[in-house]
């Protein structure tokens, strides 16, 4: 499944004035494009993405979304179209795509809404076995890493507009950086990317630049990174899950230490 390599260069140049002048001045803004994605030649979503490292992410939109449960269960993937308008086109194991059309018939509903009745609330908050458990990183892998990050950021540099999602490996190593538009898309190509280069999670911890919502920890439990760390705060449901489902859950600030909301901290109940 060859995949074109994203350059540094995923933007156009477009002429702006500051207003009350009128000299003309140029900035780089972020491509995006629509991508429609099909398991077995059904139709399944139209997404908005950043046009490069799209097989990690149609790969990892399929692990963090719960339809497949292991990049074996994908035997090829197609990417076609230009510019605006692109296709992902996976063939997939009949197990996986049997329960995707489950799903579709699940979610039928009025075409004017988003997510339809109660099965659209089981999609939202929807059922997760625990993780393992694992360690805390340790505090030097968190130092300085926002410095860190922005050496990475290849395509914000030049558009700025893009989120992105990094995995930082057991040695404290930066290994994987993927941007786009949207931060949910950042975490579903660093998950493909982990899935597709067969990289081991244990001892690592993703990072994502973004503020920390349900739907990431949904992704990276299901991914099975035991550690998400956020440069925004969390909100208090993601607490919530991150406790009940074992992950730990890292908020980088600014100018503070680390701050860790799950685990719970042991004297909690007695502040």
């Amino acid at each position: 499944m060859p995949e074109r390599k994203a350059s540094p260069a995923a933007s156009s140049a477009y002429s702006y004035v500051e207003l009350g002048s009128q000299h003309a001045h140029q900035a780089e803004l972020a491509e995006e494009c629509a991508l429609a994605i099909s398991y077995n030649d059904l139709n399944q979503a139209v997404m908005m993405v950043s046009p490069h490292h799209l097989q990690d992410f149609a790969v990892g939109f399929s692990l963090g979304n719960g339809w497949i449960n292991s990049i074996d269960d994908i035997y090829d993937i197609d990417i076609r179209g230009l510019a605006s308008s692109r296709e992902a086109r996976l063939e997939v194991s009949s197990r996986c795509f049997w329960a995707i059309k489950q799903q579709r018939r699940q979610l039928a509903g009025n075409s004017g809404c988003g997510l339809c009745g109660v099965d659209a609330l089981d999609q939202a908050l929807p059922v997760l076995d625990a993780l393992p458990g694992a360690p805390l990183p340790p505090l030097e892998h968190l130092q300085g890493l926002r410095d860190r990050i922005g050496e990475q950021q290849q395509l914000a540099r030049n558009s700025g507009a893009l989120h992105a999602a990094l995995f930082i490996d057991a040695q404290g190593d930066i290994r994987l950086c993927r941007e786009d538009i949207g931060r949910h898309n950042a975490l579903d190509k660093l998950i493909g990317a982990l899935a597709r280069e067969r990289i081991d999670s244990h001892g690592g911890f993703a990072l994502v630049t973004s503020r920390c919502s349900l739907e990431l920890l949904h992704k990276a439990v299901r991914a099975g990174i035991a550690t998400l760390v956020s440069l925004s705060a969390p909100t208090a449901l993601t607490v919530e899950w991150a406790r009940r489902h074992r992950l730990n859950l890292i908020h980088l600030p600014h100018h503070s230490s680390p701050r860790v909301y799950s685990p719970a901290p042991v004297n909690e109940e007695s502040a």
